[in-house]
Formats: C-alpha cells, structure tokens, sequence
C-alpha cells in the first residue's frame, strides 16, 4: 500500500472533541491582534467548521507536518513571518493540482501570468506552482512585496487576495507601522478565515509528520523513474511528490528541487551523487548519506541561492571540486579563478553560476576588498557588478564606496545619498521661530481632489477576487497648518523645492509620500510606477507632478519598436524582463495565445 495514504489513516484521528477556542487577544507577525466579540463569534464558527471532522482535519495537520518544515526554511530566508505559513492551508489544504474556479493553480494559488512574473516556469513540461519550495518562495517575495508598500503585515495578507489596489480602496494609507490592529465583524472576511485556519491547527502541527521530505537541487536533465531507482524510492510516490514535471522529466534550463518522500528513517535514502543536498525541518546534513552532504560538515551554505562549500586548509582547486562531486573545469569558472590560483583556506566558494542581481541592494567596499571578492561574497558575475557601477578595474574601488548589486548605479549617487539627511531651508517662506511649538494648536484643513489611478494587475486570484485600482477615489489632501495662538498670526507652508527623493534602504512608498506630504497614488502617476514590483533603494522619485501620463493610445503613438530574435533560453518572463515590458505586453503585441516560443522567433518590443 502506498506510504502516502497507508500513513495518512493509520495516524488515528485524535483531534480533540473540544475545538480550539479563539482568544480575546492573538499573536501575529510581530503584532497584537485584539479580537472582539463578534469577531470572535464568526471566527469561532469557521474553527469549529475546520476541526468538526476528526479525519479530514488529521489528513490537514499530516500534510502541514510534512510541507511545513520546507516552507519554513524558504520564509526565514525570505524574511517573511513565520505566521504565513497557515496561509497555504486555506488556499490550497496542501494540495499541489489544487485549481480554483477562477482558474488559480497550485499550493499558493497564482494565476499563469503571476507566476511567470514571479519567475517560475509554468508550460506543458514543468508547472512549478504544483513545487512546495518554488511557489513557497515565489508567495513570500508577493507578501513581502505587499509589505513594502503597506508596512504592514496584516494588509499584505489582505492584499494577497484581493490586490494591493482593494486593500487601498478599502482601508486607506493610514495603516503603515501599526504593531496593534482590532480585529471586528467588519473587519474583511479572509483575514478572519486565515485566523480560523491558525488556530485550528497551530497547536496540531507541531512535532514530526510520518512522512518527512528530502530535498535537493538539480540541474541535469534527468527522469523521475531514474531517480526513484537511484534512491530506491517507489516511483509512484516521488511522482505524487513531483507533479510539476509534468511529463516526468526535469530539464536542465535552470536549478529545480526534487522532493523524496520519506516514511521511516532518512539515513536509509541515499541522494544522487549530483545532487545538492537541501534538508529542511527535521532532517540535518548528517542524516543524508550522499557524496555531497557528506561534506556538510565542512561548511555548506547559499549565497544568493546557490551552495557553495567551505576550503579546508591546504586544499586545490581540484580537491575542493572533487569534494564537491562537481566538475573541475565547471568549478573554475562558476568561481572565476584559474587551476593555479591558490584556494583561500575558510573561503566559501560557489556550486553553480553566479547570478546577474544580488540579494542586497548594495555593498560597502571595505579596505582591501576587491571585485572577485564582493562578486564571491554576493553570488553575482563580476562583469555585472562592473556594469551596474560603471567601472572597469579594482584600480576604481576605494573603501568606504557604495558597490551597486542589482541595479545601476544612478549618476551622482554617492553626493545624493551622502546629502539625503540635509535639511534644506526654503528662504522664500517666512516663519516667525518666537512661536513655541508645544503651545501651538495647528487645524488642518482638508481639500479632497479625486484623482485617477492606474489599473494595477492583481497577483494572486481566488473566488472574487478583485485585483484592480480601476475607479477608486483616493483623496489627496491639501494641508494648510495654521497656528491658533492669539497674536501669532503665522502660516506655514511645505517647500516644494525639493523635487525628487532618492530611495534609502528600509523605506517604503507610503512613509515618503507621508514624509514629503503628497498622495501616494500622486507617486505612482508621477512616477509611472508598477505598485507590485514596489521600490528600491537608490530609485529616484519624482515629488512634484511632471507632464500628464499619457493615454493608452497617446503612449503607444511615442513607442519605438524594436525586434528580439528568440534563443533557446528565452523565455517570455526572461523576454520581458530584459526590455522592462509585461508578458501580457508581449503576448498582446505579439498576438501571442500561449507562453512558447520558438528559436529564430522574431518579437516586436516597444519602448519609450
């Protein structure tokens, strides 16, 4: 009998006949939830509804004590709460071909063109919502992403199904930092249904499922029956684990994790020899008899998503690859060094090739440093590093200067960031500084203006999920302060000579539209930004309103089109990501009704 069901019966229902009961107060991703009454009340009813059947609730908490321990891994490297992960029972129970009505897909439920957009490969071959760990990561950059612009979790979590323009239709931009939120019966539905499902099963979840998973990356081109007979596993069941390779097969176009279901004890699964060992949860590096997690104990991490393995002391460069069960001459150049230069004993060196962006933003050069070594340090290519910064040698490093990892360098930035904190005075305004400002009173009057908003595509859809900014109303106020002491008839008025805002590290879009007194949605108009890619550090932003962002039909008229010739690496996410376009753009431009593309196709790109 399969493992996979035989356990999942055999557990012996032993959910208590009590539900658990919802509490006055909760806690979640750092903040203070005050529950009342009759939130309690509707949300009481959704757990009594989850935990009514003994045996389809113990059939949920085997799967979260399976899948949790991997999606706990992606979310702290990710840096998203802990809490999300009882997000994926309410979306999807767990199942991997789990398809909504609206046509979601997959354990967190994106939509095709979202999950291309988040990077993962959805054709007739692969599907990779139906991958614990890809659509895990991809989730957690969407929440994150949400977060950024909110600076708050609990509206990223309503933002995961309805967008981030129905969250701001619906409670506005005055949430940012909150650390306590009350939680009421108008409070929107699926936040209350998520804090059903946490406390339905957070205290059941704990503790080791009896089917535990192995992990590990690969990037050959291999069959699920060869691995199955590799790690004497039953083929059925690495394929229920595995139903995104459609066809069975895994291609070698990028990196992709294997999962290896597990009943019993782990030292008895011998990983390919090839493979990078990557075992979450209850499994540690000792425990996995392969070639290459043998060597954990000498030192293995990620850096930018890619395992590296840590120098011993007087090893070569062919030691070091041997060690690493990967090929010398591949070694050598995923590390840019050469078979004669000298490895650095307790230098962590890199297993697959380097990456085209960082994981940071930017880098301080310390004394010392070099390019190879920030390029080592960061996982990204060294002639990226010099594209972005626009240098050509180490000769143009000095310490203390800002090395950019993921974007270019905007000209002059070293003077903007170094200049961010002065105060500038706006000497064309007066202000009488004999007023005390503990005894002044300001009234602020507001004037509301309606302005349009961009239509902003929504991410991650379920049943009625609304994910556009169309026709919302955002108020923008105008603010005259004016103090009310007697005699002191002063007005004070925000400069408007400051006209642009360079990004720091940490801001979001709502403290600078709050900091520099103007609408968020003015920022995103003025700026033609995208609210789901959010904003990076060193962007500029525009603070004051340029020319009027053109209509559809006026912008088309002011594009350049320009031809792409397709390669056999090209996908249309890489495609698009490339000339800063949509693939919607592209398939619209393109007259495109599927994601494949074939070598020597030519696309049609506009651009400004």
């Amino acid at each position: 009998m399969k493992i996979f069901f035989a356990l999942f019966f055999a557990t012996g229902f032993t959910v208590a006949a009590q539900p658990p009961q919802v509490p006055h107060k909760m806690q979640f991703a750092g903040m203070t939830l005050t529950i009342r009454d009759d939130a309690r009340r509707e949300i009481q009813k959704d757990v009594n509804a989850l935990t009514q059947s003994p045996r389809h609730h113990a059939i949920k908490v085997e799967r979260a004590k399976t899948y949790f321990p991997i999606i706990e891994k992606v979310f702290e490297e990710e840096r998203v709460p802990d809490d999300f992960k009882y997000l994926v029972l309410q979306e999807s129970a767990l199942i991997a071909d789990a398809v909504s009505v609206s046509n979601a897909v997959g354990f967190w439920q994106f939509k095709d063109y979202t999950a291309l957009e988040m990077g993962l490969r959805v054709d007739k071959e692969i599907d990779e919502r139906l991958n614990i760990v890809s659509s895990s990561r991809a989730a957690a950059r969407y929440i994150k992403k949400n977060n950024f612009y909110f600076n708050n979790w609990i509206c990223a979590l309503q933002a995961y199904q309805m967008g981030a323009g129905g969250v701001l239709k619906s409670v506005g931009e005055n949430q940012s930092g909150l650390k306590h939120m009350e939680i009421t019966s108008s409070t929107y539905w699926y936040i209350k249904k998520y804090l059903a499902h946490k406390i339905a099963f957070e205290e059941d979840v704990k503790g080791a499922g009896q089917i535990q998973i192995l992990s590990y990356e690969t990037r050959n081109k291999k069959l699920l029956t060869d691995i199955a007979q590799e790690v004497s596993v039953d083929e059925n069941e690495l394929k229920l684990y595995n139903k995104w390779a459609k066809t069975g097969a895994i291609p070698d176009d990028r990196v992709y994790t294997v999962l290896i279901p597990v009943a019993g004890d782990v030292k008895d699964i011998k990983l390919p020899a090839a493979a990078i060992a990557t075992t979450p949860g209850q499994v540690s590096d000792g425990q996995v008899k392969s070639a290459t997690a043998s060597s954990a104990k000498g030192g293995r991490l990620k850096i930018n998503g890619i395992a590296t393995i840590k120098a011993n002391p007087g090893e070569n460069s062919a030691q070091l690859a041997s060690r690493a069960a990967v090929d010398l001459s591949d070694f050598l150049k995923w590390n840019d060094i050469t078979i004669s230069d000298r490895i650095e004993p307790e230098q962590y060196y890199l297993l697959a090739k380097k990456r085209v962006r960082g994981g940071e933003p930017y880098h301080k050069v310390s004394s010392g440093e070099n390019l190879w070594m920030i390029s080592q340090r960061y996982g990204v290519q060294v002639k990226k590093l010099k594209k972005y910064n626009r240098i050509t040698s180490d000769h143009d490093l000095a310490p203390g200067m800002t090395v950019w990892l993921s974007a270019t360098k905007p000209k002059g930035s070293e003077k903007e960031i170094a200049s961010a904190d002065v105060v500038q005075v706006d000497n064309t305004q007066s202000f009488s500084w004999t007023v005390n400002p503990e005894q002044a009173q300001a009234t602020v009057s507001l004037k509301p203006m309606v302005v349009d908003t961009p239509v902003v595509d929504g991410l991650l859809e379920g049943t009625e999920r609304t994910d556009s900014l169309e026709n919302i109303q955002v108020n923008r106020p105008t603010l005259t302060v004016q103090d009310s002491v007697e005699q002191q008839n002063v007005k004070v008025t925000v400069s408007d000579d400051q006209k642009e805002h360079i990004v720091k590290v940490g801001e979001t879009l709502y403290g600078i539209a709050n900091q520099h007194k103007v609408g968020v949605m003015d920022l995103v108009n003025w700026n033609n930004l995208n609210l789901q890619d959010g904003i990076k550090p060193g962007q500029v932003i525009k603070l004051v309103e340029g020319q009027p962002i053109a209509t559809e039909q006026k912008a088309s008229n002011e594009f350049t089109e320009i031809e792409h010739v397709v390669k056999s690496t090209d996908t249309l996410y890489s495609v698009a990501r490339k000339y800063n376009v949509t693939i919607k753009e592209l398939m619209e431009w393109n007259h495109k009704k599927d994601f494949s593309l074939s070598v020597g196709e030519k696309l049609k790109i506009r651009s400004r």
